[in-house]
Order: C-alpha cells, then structure tokens, then sequence
C-alpha cells in the first residue's frame, strides 16, 4: 500500500488552517501531520515532522511567502504549493513564490465561495499530490537569481531563420523552466508561442514578469496577434490558443473556454495548429509538466517535419509531459534545461 502524502498546511487564520487540513484530509492519500500559524513555527515544524509537502498562505505577516521560500529551499528544499488571493498583490507574489521554488499554486476563490472553495480544495488535493512526486533537490544551497535583461546564445546562426516558429509547452514547475530558456534568447529570435497551464489573470502577470527579462518582448497574446521574430506570445489563461496562417505570415486564433486533454490553454491544440500551419518551419519543445498535455501535438508537429526535443528528467520538476512526447515519438531527444535554448536555436538552422 502506498504511504499518505504528508503534509504540513502553513496559514496565518486558524479558520483558513482548519478548512485547508480537513479539505486535505478528505483524501485517503493525504495525511495532515500539522499546521503552523507563521513561517518561524513552519521552520520548527519542518525539521520536527518531515513533511512531504508544504501548503504556504501567500501573504502573511511577520515574513511573507516569498521571503519564506527563499530562505527555506536552499537550506530544506521541499515542495510547495501557494494558496494565492486573486488580488493584484496576490498575483505579484504568486509569480515572485514559483521563481523563489514553490511547485504550483491554488487561487482561493473571491466568488460564490462555497461551490468555488470545493472545486479549489479538489485542485488542491491534485496538486498536493503531484507536488510530492517533485524534484526540487536543485534548489539546495542555490543563491537567489537577479535576473538581468541578457541573452547567451549566438545570434549569427539565425540569418536565414525568417519566418519559423518556436512552440513550447509546460506545466507544473514551467513558469520557472520557461524563464530559463527565453531569457537565453537573442532579440533576433524567431516568433515565439508558448502554452503555461495557468488560470486567466495570472498568465497576464507571467508574461510582464518576463517582458522584463527578455531580450525579445512578450506579453499576453491576443485574438489577430502576428507571430513574428523577436516576440513571444503566451497563451491567456481559460482560452484555447492556435497559430493559423493568414496571407503569407502567421497569427494567434484564440477560441472558446472548453477544456482539451484537460486544460486550458491546452499544449495539444497549439501544437496541432503548429503542424497543419507552420509544419517544416517550426521547432518544438516540452519542459516540465504532470500529465500528457502536448504529446500527440508534438508528434503531429514531428509528423508534418518539425523538429521537437523535451526536457530531460535530471532537470524537470515534474517528468511527465515530457517524458511522454519523449516515449511517443514526438520528441527526438531529451535535454537538460540549461541546453533546450541553444538546442532550439541551432535546430532553426539544421537541415534535416
């Protein structure tokens, strides 16, 4: 029998502390094994218990999330999941908690509280259970990263990449894979689509965080958006994203709010909308995720000439999507993160 996913809940109300442990606790294959009012206990109740995974209030006083997981991952590196307001506030920290380590998070819900909050109980129970299964032994004795505007890769061997696209997909662990690979890329880069599996209004924040960056510039994409070099164009959260071609250049369709292969944005219908449009003159690539989200989309991309490649298992948090594509046939090797940027860029230029 498998052992219970242990877990401690981190919340400064003792009324949100006493929802989240029972909600938890609903599943068989979860066990509270405490709570802590504030970081400082948190710390004692870390070393104390031995948690598996770590369920941290966003905003808190005497130290916030953030600050939380920057001193606790390069010391005791352990999955977290962020329960996150839907404020602005909320939203900033949220995205500053998955660059500071945390896995995923959950937003508590602002309307119709009682229907939102079992739907966010059951996502956070999901979640819970994917973070155990996380790699996150990278963040030991790792110095906080001061990002600068700054690309590593060369940029000569992109002259005659006109007109080609990059797609890439990810999901638990992505928004901090994804930071890593298009901040490497040159201003010169061709167009860039990506799918984030994250709720609307948060993917907003995703790409301004990026824009910052970057060399090239990103932000949200919207319906008639053009694919073309030197911008990447992220996928609004609760829309479905594809790339279609109009005239003799590519654009962003975004359709309705159903979900595909359980998501949306779903990485199957981008990259099925990559292989009928762009085919030859795409590359492709799977970082982190849990799931399968993007395997048949990549291999269609494969099919229709694209060269696609995805994350190493040594370097995902979460090797699953990748693994996955990797196994059917749509991803010709696996490469560490630190090396998916230049792989996709000498790919561009590569005959087949």
């Amino acid at each position: 029998m498998t052992r219970a996913v242990r877990v401690l809940v981190v919340d400064d109300s003792a009324l949100v502390r006493n929802i989240l442990s029972q909600g938890l606790s609903a599943d068989p294959g979860i066990e509270v094994v405490g709570t802590a009012p504030d970081p400082y206990i948190a710390r004692d109740k870390i070393v104390e218990l031995h948690p598996d995974v770590l369920t941290l209030d966003v905003e808190m006083p005497r130290m916030d999330g953030v600050a939380f997981l920057r001193k606790l991952m390069p010391q005791y590196p352990l999955p977290i999941v962020m329960v996150s307001s839907l404020t602005q506030r909320g939203k900033e920290i949220t995205m500053e908690a998955l660059e500071a380590g945390a896995v995923d998070f959950v937003a508590k819900p602002t309307s119709n509280v009682a229907a939102g909050l079992n739907a966010m109980l059951m996502e956070l129970r999901s979640k819970v259970k994917i973070a155990s299964t996380a790699n996150v032994a990278h963040w030991k004795g790792k110095r906080p990263i001061t990002s600068s505007k700054r690309g590593l890769a060369s940029t000569s061997a992109l002259a005659e990449s006109t007109d080609k696209v990059i797609a890439i997909g990810a999901s638990t662990g992505g928004t901090e894979a994804i930071r890593r690979v298009v901040e490497n890329f040159p201003a010169n880069t061709p167009g860039t689509v990506i799918v984030q599996h994250m709720p609307s209004g948060f993917t907003k924040m995703f790409s301004d965080r990026l824009n910052q960056l970057c060399q090239m510039q990103v932000k949200e994409a919207e319906h008639g958006d053009r694919v073309r070099t030197g911008l990447i164009l992220i996928a609004p959260g609760g829309k479905q994203m594809e790339v279609v071609r109009s005239g003799g250049f590519y654009q962003i369709c975004l359709g309705g709010a159903e979900k595909v292969s359980g998501h949306c944005p779903s990485v199957d219908v981008m990259m099925h909308s990559v292989a009928k449009h762009v085919g030859a003159n795409a590359v492709g690539a799977m970082l982190t995720g849990m799931g399968q989200d993007g395997a048949e989309g990549m291999l269609a991309m494969k099919q229709s000439g694209s060269r696609c490649i995805s994350q190493d298992e040594a370097s995902s948090v979460v090797f699953g999507m990748p693994k996955v594509a990797f196994e059917k046939g749509g991803a010709e090797r696996l490469v560490p993160l630190d090396k998916i940027s230049t792989t996709l860029l000498s790919l561009l230029t590569e005959k087949k």
